[in-house]
């Protein structure tokens, strides 16, 4: 009801607002480098905890059947498969079965021709931003019964399941979250490297929107309330409108880095050994896969399910995963929020915003340059000449 005409609405404006091919290009080229670097680090990083840890051995799981698992098909990764999940058979199909991958690219497209078309094109993008504008307060009289929903989802499922879910998969929860803790960690720290200490008041007006993605396992019912803080912090509308949408196709690192860590830990229930070129060659599949799979439902048990076949490990195994796969969609949804708001803070700075106090580099203002508390610029970061005019 909400998220489709706010990504719409949000995207097509952002691209609109750009101005011009060069700058579109730019920015788009500056967001998709930051999302390949955090999808490699996060499939990395659920690689290498997986193997240090070691939660599934001595389980010693025997696949009886593969029954267990219906309604999961692997689905095998290819360009022809891509391509045809990304473009929609039109935009109202894509709309009513909430495929994300497919809404933005039709808002990308969308919103080049409007920019293309120019002054003429003024009236339809001030229809759309009021559209953003009336998405947002319906967002707001939504979030109302926020807490109602919350707590009537956690009780549902606690009863459904029981808490003897909990306990009995708690070594393979705690481990998993301590990964998305260290990938926490790893991007705040990186952004705190290329941004500055402003990254913790980024951190701090984003925990309400990660917090609901938390509770509700979405980290869409996040977005408007992620779009609006990014914008209080000071990253420009334009910026956040472009980049915000995109992240939730192509930078779902909470369920990248589960993706990976899944995989072995199955692998290792199974006492399956992977070899470390087996490892790697499965890193680059997940950096493909992946982006592929948005909007799908049960994604990441998708993409596994896809990534077993691949090294024959017995796809009964995602039954090990389905207790507890809810309570772990919580932090994947909440971490997932995070690295999408950090995403689009990162390539504002990138293209010379500041965000005021603690915030490296250079704050411009009319034609004065003035030098905030830290000299070394997001360019520089990124070993780019820094400029100043």
């Amino acid at each position: 009801m909400i998220i489709a005409p706010l990504i719409i609405s949000t995207l097509v404006v952002g691209i609109a607002k750009m101005g011009d091919a060069k700058t579109l290009g730019r920015v788009f080229s500056k967001t998709l480098f930051l999302f390949i670097c955090a999808a490699f680090i996060s499939i990395l990083l659920g690689l290498v905890v997986v193997n240090l840890l070691r939660p599934g051995d001595g389980i010693n799981f025997v696949a009886a059947t593969a029954s267990a698992v219906d309604g999961i098909a692997p689905v095998p990764f290819s360009a022809k498969v891509f391509i045809s999940h990304a473009i929609p058979t039109s935009i109202v199909d894509a709309m009513a079965r909430n495929e994300i991958l497919q809404i933005v690219v039709f808002s990308i497209f969308m919103g080049i021709s409007l920019s293309a078309i120019g002054e003429k094109a003024q009236p339809i993008v001030s229809v759309l931003d009021s559209l953003a504008h009336l998405m947002l307060k319906l967002t707001g009289y939504v979030m109302l019964f926020a807490p109602l929903t919350v707590f009537a989802a956690i009780s549902a499922m606690i009863s459904e399941r029981g808490l003897s879910v909990l306990i009995s998969a708690g070594i393979f929860m705690g481990e998993f979250y301590l990964t998305l803790g260290l990938l926490w960690l790893i991007l705040i720290g990186c952004s705190i490297l290329l941004i500055g200490r402003c990254t913790l008041r980024l951190i701090k007006g984003i925990s309400e929107p990660a917090l609901l993605a938390f509770t509700t396992s979405s980290s869409e019912a996040a977005f408007p309330g992620t779009l609006e803080k990014l914008e209080e912090f000071g990253v420009s509308n334009k910026i956040a409108s472009f980049v915000l949408p995109i992240g939730y196709s192509f930078n779902l690192v909470g369920s990248m880095a589960y993706c990976s860590f899944a995989v072995i830990f199955i692998a290792q229930a199974c006492n399956i050994h992977l070899s470390m070129g087996e490892q790697i060659t499965m890193l680059l599949i997940l950096m493909l896969t992946s982006k592929g799979m948005a909007g799908v439902p049960r994604a990441s048990l998708v993409v596994i399910a896809a990534t077993l076949s691949q090294f024959n490990i017995p796809e009964a195994g995602l039954i090990l995963l389905m207790g507890v796969d809810p309570f772990l969609d919580m932090g994947r949804s909440a971490t997932n929020v995070m690295s999408n708001a950090v995403g689009a803070a990162l390539v504002g700075r990138w293209e010379g915003e500041h965000y005021g106090e603690g915030c490296r580099g250079v704050a411009k203002m009319g034609t004065e340059t003035v030098v905030i508390q830290e000299t070394v610029t997001i360019q520089e970061s990124f070993t780019l000449e820094a400029q100043a005019k």
